[in-house]
């Protein structure tokens, strides 16, 4: 186990079980945002998302979920997503141990080639639940987005004592529509899952504060840190993979090599390894979109 740290940003490389018992006290976390391996076969490195069944994987995250929930503070609250196949085992097993709150869909664009026998997959799960029924951190205010009943189409709202005009702006539903990260992108890093900016910028912003505390236990191309660093939240992201581990150091500006490498942004390393760039396109979308 390795630990990398600058100002309020911490990096551990290890096994999120180990740094989580050992290195992260109870109550502490505002907000953790889990994004575990699906088991779904996708390669991440060195490791392989497969466990020998679904009993398996279940027993396997009810361990870091309990440990999470035991690291939360009494306010603080847990995004946990996985596969559509998983997520009703992750349901019942936190409703048991905690209040869930709400039951949040993120949909997409379809991408690369769709199931031809069944309905093609263009969402994931996301659970948010809190130590807490009632006392949780929810800046609605600061997550508003368009109301189109009342900023597009200006209704007015008849049944109130004095009509008057819809309101141009909500707090967004559970169903969240966000661009999958392409190559393309200037966010993307060489990761077969990473979650976009936006996604976590909503979620930072909803449910918690500047300075306070925000937990990723599978960090991978560190998102969630970057995105809360920006933000001006205390960060802690651990990731098991070396690889990934390189991607956060650079993105939350810790240090600029390791093991003796330069930690050169995709984008810049792409330009002097691949001077036409059909070998990397053709990788990274292969590795990015097959299910």
């Amino acid at each position: 186990m390795e630990r990398f740290t600058a100002r309020d940003s911490t990096i551990y490389h290890g096994d999120c079980l180990a740094v989580l018992e050992e290195n992260i006290p109870n109550d502490s976390v505002d907000l953790i945002f889990a994004d575990p391996p699906y088991n779904i076969g996708k390669s991440f490195g060195d490791f392989k998302d497969k466990w020998p069944s679904d009993a398996a994987y279940i027993d396997w995250c009810r361990l870091w979920l309990d440990l999470c929930l035991r690291k939360l503070s009494p306010t603080g609250s847990l995004y946990v997503m996985t596969s559509t196949q998983a997520m009703p085992y992750f349901d019942i097993h936190l409703r048991e141990k905690c209040h869930v709150i709400s039951r949040l869909v993120w949909h997409y664009d379809s991408s690369g080639v769709q199931a031809r026998n069944s309905y093609g997959s263009m969402y994931e799960p996301i659970l948010l639940c809190t130590r807490d029924s009632k006392n949780y951190v929810f800046n609605a205010d600061s997550i508003e987005v368009e109301a189109k009943t009342g900023s597009v189409r200006g209704l007015i709202d008849y049944r109130k004592e004095t009509p008057a005009p819809y309101n141009t702006k909500k707090v967004p539903g559970n169903a969240w529509y966000f661009p999958r990260v392409r190559y393309r992108m200037s966010e993307y890093e060489q990761h077969p899952t990473q979650k976009p900016e936006a996604l976590l910028e909503r979620i930072i912003l909803a449910s918690s504060n500047a300075g306070q505390t925000v937990l990723d236990p599978f960090s991978g191309t560190f998102t969630t840190c970057a995105v809360g660093q920006r933000l001006n939240r205390r960060v802690i992201g651990i990731e098991r993979e070396r690889e990934y581990v390189k991607i956060g150091l650079r993105r939350l500006g810790i240090c600029d090599e390791l093991d003796g490498e330069k930690l050169i942004p995709l984008d810049k390393d792409y330009k002097r390894k691949n001077a036409n760039g059909k070998h990397f396109v053709e990788r990274t979308e292969k590795s990015l979109f097959d299910e």
